[in-house]
């Protein structure tokens, strides 16, 4: 697959300012992976779109993820073949989108003959490998654990194990560079508005946006999209006052965060007695992510927070693989999320479909609502909400997304032209080293990482800065907040990087001190009420 460059990509976007007419064509309500995707989509057919968010950016569900672009193993089981087939078909394609933030990752299944046998295991990643064309990402194989340097930190006993390909992905900067390129391509892009009432009018929707001191927006909108996820169904019946359609069940998905278990760059996926799976990810250099739990969720929406007996869990269920048991007090952060998945008779969260569902109320103005879904199959929702968008708005453009970078992807000026996203990114930072030899390796690297091309309008003409904590300079403070919607320390440290992970609780109040300083009016408006994250 060749991409195109598609040409505002990688231009410098500040935030938008609403215009003095607010009208559009579409306004599009929920800023996680899902709005932000259908923004892109539809801003690159040329509708005039707007997107509005209550919090940052992937404050909640699209920022809580086990972080992973992956066809999904596990759901052959419940035969959902056809969401595998989608999803494993969308992993390559967005590999080679972005492949500073995204990148293939091998995973380990050790073999336990209680759990599933084997003949079972390789006929599923016989169709694993074989349900979507491959390029980049390697078939499966079988491995002799006590041979393999996967097998070195887990128990002896698992003397046979199984490696398969998938890809990770920054689940939080995924959302952010759609974002961006959705208003590269004209969109309106409203952080901290909620959209408060939506009446359908002549021709339209009147719509009422708020913030938090209590400012208004009406806007006019020939469409609307619902896809506020968690909050889809409250969105429809409590400000659209409309009946919702479908019944969703709010799961929740905590994982715990550790230090380092493994020096090897593969990941696990464990079985568990109760038939569920666990990942073990290699995480931010220093540590290992483990998750994710399956439970209803009956927190308040956008509140949810790991439980004791979910860190319990995860402990045990991971400690009966690795040699070395993982305990409660090994855990140093933990983030949970909840997920909107379409509600169905399953007693088992874990066997809910992550399927998702367009629905389209057509009794007057268009509205579409955006049911459940799963991060590795965003760009495929948001082309075939947009296809029928544009079909009900007399909009011909084609489909585009498939061929195009996301900001930062395109790494051609750098290294010419790509090859496979692993090896682009390796020579992308061994120039940026050559360009930037006065940068830390650790610093240039992570930049690299968050920014790919766009690298060069975070540092500018007069270089990082002032180094307010380690690794984080005040030119990469100032361009997050011109260029990516920042509006607090939090939305820093926590989403567009995830520095707070490796800083001081001193470090991460300095970074907040500072950013009080700079932009008082907004720290005070803002506040840190949208983290999903907590020190154990």
């Amino acid at each position: 697959m060749n991409h195109r460059h598609t040409g505002a990509a990688d231009t410098a976007v500040p935030a938008a300012q609403p215009p003095a007419r607010r009208e559009c064509d579409v306004l599009i309500v929920g800023g996680g992976i899902n709005g932000a995707g259908i923004a892109r989509d539809l801003a690159g057919r040329g509708l005039s779109v707007t997107l509005c968010e209550k919090d940052d950016l992937a404050a909640h569900t699209s920022s809580s993820s086990t972080k992973l672009i992956h066809g999904g193993l596990r759901y052959l089981e419940y035969y959902e073949f056809s969401l595998v087939r989608k999803a494993l078909a969308e992993r390559e394609v967005l590999l080679k989108s972005a492949p500073h933030i995204m990148w293939p990752l091998r995973f380990v299944m050790p073999h336990d003959p209680s759990m599933r046998p084997s003949l079972m295991i390789r006929a599923g990643l016989f169709l694993y490998d074989h349900l979507a064309r491959r390029e980049v990402l390697p078939g499966s194989e079988v491995i002799d654990m006590r041979r393999h340097k996967v097998g070195a930190p887990l128990k002896p006993q698992f003397r046979k194990g199984y490696v398969y390909s998938d890809g990770w992905v920054d689940d939080a900067r995924l959302v952010v560079l759609n974002a961006i390129d959705a208003a590269a391509h004209g969109a309106n892009v409203l952080t901290g508005w909620r959209c408060t009432e939506a009446r359908r009018a002549d021709r339209g929707w009147q719509l009422t946006l708020t913030d938090a001191s209590g400012a208004t927006q009406h806007w006019h909108a020939r469409a609307l999209v619902n896809a506020a996820g968690p909050w889809a169904a409250q969105f429809l019946h409590e400000h659209a006052h409309l009946k919702d359609t479908k019944s969703l069940r709010l799961v929740k998905g905590s994982h715990i965060v550790v230090k380092k278990i493994f020096d090897h760059d593969h990941a696990y996926i464990f079985q568990n007695t109760d038939r569920r799976i666990i990942f073990a990810i290699p995480y931010e250099g220093e540590f290992t992510l483990i998750g994710t739990t399956d439970v209803e969720s009956d927190s308040p929406i956008g509140k949810a927070q790991i439980d004791a007996s979910e860190v319990t869990y995860l402990c045990e269920q991971a400690s009966r693989y690795f040699a070395k048991p993982i305990v409660p007090a090994d855990v140093v952060w933990t983030y949970a999320g909840v997920r909107p998945l379409l509600g169905d008779e399953s007693s088992d969260a874990s066997a809910v479909t992550r399927d998702y569902m367009l629905d389209y109320d057509m009794n007057g103005a268009p509205m579409l609502t955006v049911w459940g879904g799963k991060i590795t199959t965003f760009r495929k929702l948001a082309e075939e909400a947009s296809d029928g968008l544009c079909k009900r708005l007399g909009n011909r453009q084609p489909a585009w997304t498939a061929n195009a970078y996301l900001p930062g992807g395109d790494l051609s000026a750098w290294i010419g032209p790509p090859q496979r996203p692993d090896t682009d990114f390796e020579r992308f930072d061994a120039q940026l080293a050559k360009r930037h030899p006065q940068w830390h390796a650790d610093t240039r690297r992570r930049m690299a990482r968050c920014y790919g091309s766009r690298i060069e309008m975070v540092a500018g003409s007069q270089g990082l800065g002032e180094e307010i904590a380690t690794g984080l300079h005040e030119a990469e403070l100032v361009y997050l907040h011109d260029h990516e919607w920042a509006r607090s320390a939090d939305d820093v440290l926590w989403r567009r990087t995830k520095l707070g992970l490796h800083l001081s609780e001193a470090q991460r109040q300095n970074v907040a001190r500072w950013w009080a300083a700079r932009w008082p009016d907004e720290s005070m408006k803002t506040g840190d009420n949208v983290r999903t994250t907590q020190w154990s």
